[in-house]
């Protein structure tokens, strides 16, 4: 058999101080500490402890070139690389008749990883700051402003100061433009009317304003390779490349059954991947936003996923790569929100999200389909129980 290293590994000494009871009794010192080494492999997704030993053998044992797997026992003794192949720290490189599913599923899963040419810091960072299971209460709900300014003190100022008053350069007010009332009016909300539904004509409009190409152009003069077209959109993308997809959440759109789509932005129509009754898809966008419930009652909700192959197939393992993706996520929520003030409804974005939970419901795989946050629209409430800054409104406070 034949094996080699995970292709993206990262090992990580946690210090763990434990209070030493003897030592206490003892009058010495009574803080006790003890290193553990943790492997966080993205292929794998989740925390593993290794010791010592196997550390070692990670560190030795190359990611690129197949070895022989009586080599490595040799150097590093049977245990180890049994140990490693399970956690599938060690890809075997397969064929044989009797191969465990682990070893397969292993491989197959780091196959797929370097398929994508992920940097390795941005596939780690993706990876392993995903939610699943987190909610209001344990996550995202943060102390009153009054708790926090108990427990640490003022927060830091709103804006920086430099001691150059007496040298400042004075600017003329802002002319007024056309769009003022759009930016003035523009909010996040956080109190939709549950019984207020879209009208299906604004959704389209928001969708394809949005996410919709506006022209489709070749990428160069002489592209002939299938896919070499570049959508022209609203909003900038690194490249032009434009990976982010839209798949919408529907609660109340008139005409349009409750349940996940996905938004095709050349042909404008949106395309049915899982039908849900209306209890169904609550539950659903409730576990999405990490039961923020301010959010999970809007009537339609986009979470953006961006396909990376798309973006990393220029910039291959790209240190910028990855953070390109989340300014696309900002630039088309942002757009989503100026559409859906002028038209009279108000909108929210939030990061604070189950991407684990979103990817179980509509089947995507982390490595190539990144969950990056899910914005929303809607009519909003006559009387606000959450805090919002609606313009010339402090009611809210």
């Amino acid at each position: 058999m034949l094996l080699r290293r995970c292709a993206i590994l990262y090992m990580e000494p946690r210090e763990d101080l434990h209070l030493d009871l003897k030592a206490l009794f003892a009058g010495t010192s009574a803080l006790d500490s003890s290193v553990q080494w943790v492997a966080l492999a993205p292929h794998i997704g989740r925390e593993l402890n290794i010791n010592a030993a196997e550390m070692m053998a990670l560190g030795r044992i190359g990611a690129a070139l197949w070895v022989e797997r009586a080599d490595c026992e040799q150097r590093h003794s049977e245990e180890v690389v049994a140990r490693l192949l399970e956690l599938g720290l060690l890809i075997a490189h397969g064929g044989e008749p009797d191969e465990p599913a682990q070893l397969a599923s292993a491989r197959d899963r780091d196959t797929a990883l370097r398929a994508q040419h992920w940097h390795s810091l941005a596939a780690l960072t993706h990876t392993f700051t995903r939610w699943e299971d987190v909610c209001a209460e344990t996550g995202t709900r943060f102390p009153s402003f009054d708790l926090l300014q108990a427990e640490y003190g003022p927060p830091p100022p709103t804006t920086l100061e430099f001691g150059t008053e007496d040298h400042d350069v004075v600017l003329p007010a802002p002319a007024d433009g056309t769009l003022d009332k759009v930016l003035l009016n523009r909010y996040t909300c956080r109190n939709f009317d549950p019984d207020a539904s879209l009208p299906l004509a604004l959704a389209a409009r928001l969708l394809q304003r949005t996410f919709g190409a506006q022209e489709q152009r070749l990428m160069s003069p002489t592209a002939t390779a299938p896919g070499a077209l570049a959508l022209k959109k609203t909003s900038p993308s690194g490249g032009s490349l434009h990976p982010m997809e839209a798949y919408i959440l529907v609660q109340r759109v008139d005409g349009v059954s409750p349940g996940l789509y996905h938004y095709h932005p050349v042909r404008h129509v949106l395309q049915p991947l899982r039908t849900l009754d209306a209890e169904q898809a609550y539950k659903l966008a409730f576990d999405a936003v990490a039961n923020q419930h301010w959010f999970a009652n809007a009537p339609m909700l986009v979470v953006m996923a961006a396909r990376v192959e798309r973006n990393f197939w220029k910039y291959r393992k790209h240190a910028k790569s990855y953070r390109a993706l989340t300014l696309d996520a900002g630039h088309l929520s942002q757009t989503f929100y100026l559409l859906a003030t002028e038209a009279g409804v108000s909108a929210f974005i939030t990061a604070a999200i189950n991407e684990i939970k979103v990817e179980q419901a509509l089947g995507l795989d982390p490595l190539k389909h990144a969950v990056i946050a899910i914005c929303g629209c809607g009519y909003a409430a006559a009387e606000t129980t959450m805090v919002e800054f609606r313009q010339g409104d402090l009611t809210g406070w």
